[in-house]
This record gives structure tokens, sequence and C-alpha cells, in this order.
């Protein structure tokens, strides 16, 4: 990295503010204001970060004083950087660390916060008659208060573990460029409302081996797949879009780099340097998306990731595409935006293409992957779904499309159609195009509701990677429904318990709604319908765990059966949950059973014709079986 970015350890032998550094907060800055769900978030990232790599924690922006050797005046960052701050003094007092914090934060011109600072010690001793208590800055004290109360009241926080953990915490300090205009700055990043990002660095880090035009290049494509609203294409100016897309701006984009030289419209205002200098630049303006000022531009595709959650399912898609890493330095099992930077440095310093380390050529790599990048970013608008938002609609819809185009040359416009997932040479009639464009947006909507992290959604890089194989666009219904296969298979049927009650995998009920509706789907096209995949978040029981009070049924001792099961929004639950089958039935019928999710409608058609008891004797088990029967035989025949 440039010698103006600096990673930081917060602690190694000695802490962050044991340097010889100083960091100073100037009097235009705010006061101290994080409030206790800032410092309790802080101290869990921290505490959930494992210890085979670095943790990034955020960046830290400063301007050197000229006058002061090592002084540096905090930009921005400085309400993180007070929290580490008291952090570290609250492990000294309860003796976790050794030894002092050194007095290298203050205040300028806030006596009450730097006299708070210099006290912290006989603050948390609770010895008044070491300080003037009329001094003290309360917001300081509550943040004081905050981390004590962290520590001492949540029972699964181990204070020597996270001290371990505190170990491999990183700050980048980024220093601006001498003669920065910082009332400029400040107004930009009011403007912002935000730091500096991993991916900001990351980005300057992975330019910095190439040379002027190749950086040009490499902003061009990174600012355009950095926006992750709408269909990548739309991004570039319509010159640029037929060069990289094709005349009808839906081909893969180019593998070579020499290509993108002449494809792109690099201009004197292009970003091609780290972004600290493009946010104090004197042309950059704030908001600015697409060549629209303003934030309240209409979004009609919305991603179901984020831009940093690209970037890791990428970065595994090239690992694997180009074998670039040995089987025994693989990269982390979780997708951990907090470790973006570490995951590439890991990829850089243990990967190889085609035999010649990465270390040896980053340039090289740094062409690769952005190439790479926007190839991918192309297939994740054409094959994954998104929200898509019409009109006055608010909740929007799963979406599977891909770009068209009509009209020709300066009057050409786009307009989007279902993905197409035809066969080779096989002529079909386009309601089996529906039917299978349909497939594929049920199965992978599935998969979303089932995985709410982004730091477990696996299937994403699993289904770009077969992408990029070069099998057959329909067999991704497939290769989609393989992966709910095994996770059902390995998590549920394999076990052959099915008396798992809440405990049972989302996946389980959301694959089994799948195969019911396509099943049926295949019979009656017009059934189900109305069934589309919701955040159905809450396992429910159909016969009650407790029976309401004065109900005439009693407790069931088998009711964490998977016949009895059935999967829900939160919302329903607290209004149905104690209710007999029969009840649910009177009282919420058509209101939610028969909206909701499919096996759940299946009971309630199954109770209608029956009785509470006949459930618990007979036809529970009966639906139970059939249930499973299904996802064995779908299974057995995926994989």
């Amino acid at each position: 990295m440039s010698d103006m970015v600096k990673e930081l350890k917060i602690l190694d032998k000695i802490t962050i503010f044991d340097t010889s550094a100083h960091y100073v907060i100037p009097r235009y800055q705010r006061a101290y204001a994080w409030e206790d769900k800032e410092i309790v978030q802080l101290i869990d990232d921290i505490n959930d970060i494992d210890l085979s790599a670095n943790y990034y924690i955020g960046s830290l922006i400063v301007a050197k004083l000229k006058d002061k050797p090592e002084t540096y005046e905090v930009i921005d960052g400085q309400q993180r950087l007070t929290t580490l701050y008291l952090l570290l003094q609250y492990l000294v007092y309860v003796r976790a660390l050794e030894g002092e914090v050194g007095q290298t934060l203050s205040f300028d011109c806030r006596f009450k916060s730097d006299y708070t600072l210099s006290h912290i010690q006989q603050i948390l001793a609770g010895n008044v008659r070491a300080y003037d208590e009329e001094n003290v800055e309360q917001a300081i004290l509550n943040g004081i208060k905050a981390i004590r109360q962290k520590f001492t009241r949540d029972k699964e926080l181990d204070i020597d573990g996270f001290v371990s953990r505190l170990q491999h915490v990183v700050l980048y300090r980024i220093e601006v460029p001498e003669n920065t205009d910082l009332n400029r700055y400040f107004e930009i990043m009011n403007t912002r409302g935000e730091q500096l990002e991993q991916h900001d660095i990351l980005k300057a880090q992975l330019m910095e081996p190439l040379n002027r035009r190749e950086q040009e290049i490499f902003s061009r494509i990174w600012d355009v797949c950095s926006d992750m609203t709408g269909y990548v294409q739309m991004h570039f100016s319509p010159e640029e879009r037929k060069r990289v897309f094709g005349t009808r701006w839906n081909k893969k984009p180019d593998d070579n780099w020499k290509k993108y030289n002449s494809c792109l419209n690099i201009t004197k205002n292009s970003n091609t340097a780290a972004t600290i200098s493009k946010i104090i630049d004197q042309g950059f303006k704030a908001n600015d998306k697409d060549g629209i000022s303003g934030g309240d531009t209409h979004i009609r595709f919305e991603s179901i990731i984020d831009f940093p959650y690209f970037l890791l399912h990428t970065l595994r898609v090239f690992v694997a595409q180009y074998d670039v890493l040995p089987e025994e330095k693989p990269l982390g099992e979780l997708l951990d935006d907090k470790k973006l930077i570490t995951d590439f440095t890991h990829v850089r310093n243990y990967g190889a293409i085609k035999g010649k380390s990465i270390n040896e050529n980053k340039a090289n790599f740094s062409r690769k992957f952005i190439i790479h990048m926007l190839q991918t970013r192309y297939l994740f608008d054409s094959y994954i779904i998104k929200r898509e938002y019409t009109g006055e609609d608010k909740e929007g819809e799963w979406s599977l499309k891909e770009l068209h185009t009509s009209g020709q040359d300066s009057k050409k416009k786009a307009y989007y159609l279902n993905t197409k997932l035809k066969y080779a040479n096989v002529n079909e009639w386009e309601k089996t195009y529906t039917l299978r464009n349909e497939e594929c947006l049920m199965i992978q909507s599935a998969l979303r509701v089932s995985y709410t992290s982004p730091k477990v959604m696996h299937w994403i890089t699993e289904l770009l990677l077969w992408l990029f194989s070069g099998e057959e666009p329909p067999k991704l219904i497939d290769e989609a429904e393989k992966i709910a296969a095994q996770a059902t298979k390995v998590n549920f049927l394999d076990g052959c318990d099915y008396k798992l009650g809440v405990k049972t995998p989302h996946i389980v009920f959301n694959f089994l709604d799948y195969l019911l509706w396509k099943r049926e789907r295949k019979n009656c096209p017009k059934a189900y319908d109305d069934f589309v995949f919701e955040f159905r978040n809450s396992v429910e029981h159909w016969y009650p765990q407790n029976p309401s009070d004065g109900s005439s049924i009693a407790a069931w001792p088998d009711k964490d059966t998977f016949g009895n099961l059935c999967i829900i929004s939160r919302s329903v639950n607290s209004r149905f949950s104690n209710l007999s089958p029969k009840a649910k039935m009177e009282y919420y019928g058509e209101k939610m059973v028969k909206k909701g999710s499919v096996k759940l409608r299946i009971m309630g058609n199954i109770i209608e014709k029956g009785s509470n008891e006949e459930w618990i004797k007979t036809l529970c088990q009966e639906h139970e079986e059939e249930m499973i029967n299904i996802l064995r035989e779908e299974c057995d025949s995926l994989l």
C-alpha cells in the first residue's frame, strides 16, 4: 500500500495508543456521541471473529500536523477511535491487559472531554476524590458504563478470549494529501454520511500495481460493478454497452484485457487515484448516481446482496475457476464482509495462476480479476434472482429477467424479459420458456428465504461457478435443486430424526414447498398460482406445544414430529400458536392458512375433513410419511 495508508493493529505487544503517534480530535468535530447500541455492536463484532486471520474494523482518516511530529488530526473515525480507547482502558483496569494505555488521544478545546480521558482509571475505580465530577464529560462517562455493563452482564463474553481476538483487529489509517481543503472534505463526508469502506481500500490496493491507463480501465469497470441496482449494462454509456456487450447489449464480456483499452470512454475526470483522492477532488459530486444527481431516483431492480458480498462471491468463483489456492490454504467457509481485505490478501499471499505466484505478478491478478468481476456481474444479473419494483409497489416481487433492446442506434432502449432457459437447438413453445423460468425463480427464491444471512448464501457462489462451466443454461434449475436437495439430505434425511421440532432447518420446509408446487403445477398449471416464497422465519406446531388454557385438547408428546410442523411468518405465529388445528382453521383458515406455505395449506385441507383427535392418532403420521417420501424420492433422483 501507499505510504499514506497504514495498517495498524489495535493490540499487539502494545496498544495502538502506546506508539509515538498522537491523535487529536479537532474542535470542528462533533463531541463523542456513540450510545450503548453502537458500543455493544463494536464489542460483539470483535468477539465474533475467529483467530485464523486479521479482522478489519474500519478506517481512520487523518491529516498530519506540520508543526508537531507524529501528531494527527482526526478527520473521520473519531467515534470508533474514542470507543477503542475507552475499551482498552477498561481492559487495563480489570487487568486483562498489562501496563497502561498511552495518553495519546486528546480533544482540542474540549476541556471536559480531555479531562475525562485523562482520569478514566480513577473513574473506573470509583475513586471520586481523585477527580472532579463536575468536569467529567457525560457522553464519555456513559460510554465507560456501557462497556463495563457489557462485560459484567454478558455471561457468554469471555474477557480473555476477547483480548485474544482483539490482537487480530486492524484499523486502516489513511492520511489525506498535504494542502487538502478540509472544509470541502467535511462537506462531502457529511453528505455521504459514511466512512470509507473496505472495498474502497481494496480498490486502491488492486489498482496500485497497474500503470495509469490500466488504472483508468480498472476503475471504470469497478465503479460500474459496484452499483448493484439494475443491470450492469445500464451503468455504462450507450456506446460502451455496444462495445462491451455487443450490439444487443446482452453478450458476455470478453476475456481479452487489451480489448477494454478501446471499449471504454476514459476522460480526464475519470477516477484513477485512491478513493481518498476521489472524494476531495473538485469535480466530485456527492450522491451522483449514473449521472443523475439526487438520491430519490426510482430503483426498479434490487440485488439480493450488497457489493462487498458480491466481491466475496466473485473471489471464490475466481479461485475455483483458475484453481488459484492450494488445498491446504482454502478461504474461510463464511462469507464475511468484515474479512473482505483479509480474503483478498490471503489469495495474493498463497495463490498462483498457471503456476505463477500472484504476489510476483500482482498486476496480472488485478487485470484478470476485474474482467472476471465484470463477467460475473453479467451472469449474476441474468441468472440470479432480484427483487423487482414496478409502479407504486413497495413490496416488490421475485424476478429472473434478462436485458433486451429495441430500436436502432441512438434510439435504442433496454427492456426486460423473463430469462429464457432454453436447451440448445430445441424449439420450445413460449409457455415452456415461462415454466422453466418459473421453476428457476421458485427454487432460487426458496434458497434465498432459507438462508437469510448473506454470510451463508453459498448457493450463489455455486450457481455462478456452474454458469462459468459452459453448461446449457436450463440445467441451472437442476443445479439449484441439487443444492437444496443436498442440504435437506445432509441436515435432515440422513439423520432419520424427524422430531427436531423448531430446530428443523428452514431449507427442508422450503424445498418441500417447492417440490409440492412443482408437482402440482405439472398436473394443473394454475395450481398454487398465488404461492410465493416469503421470509417465513418461524417453525410452528400445527397441534400446539402448549394448548390454550380452557382448551378441550390435551398435550401431545409427539408434537415435535415433522408432520406436525410448518414454517410461517412470526406475525402469524404470535396469533395462533396455542390454538388447536381445528381452531386455527376456524379463525385463520382463509386469511393465513390458505395463503401460507404449501405444506400448511395441505395440513389445513386435511384437518377440515378430520378432527383434532384424528390428527394425533393417524392423520399427522400419514401426512408425514407422504412428505418424507417426496423428499427422499427427489433427493435420490437429484443426487
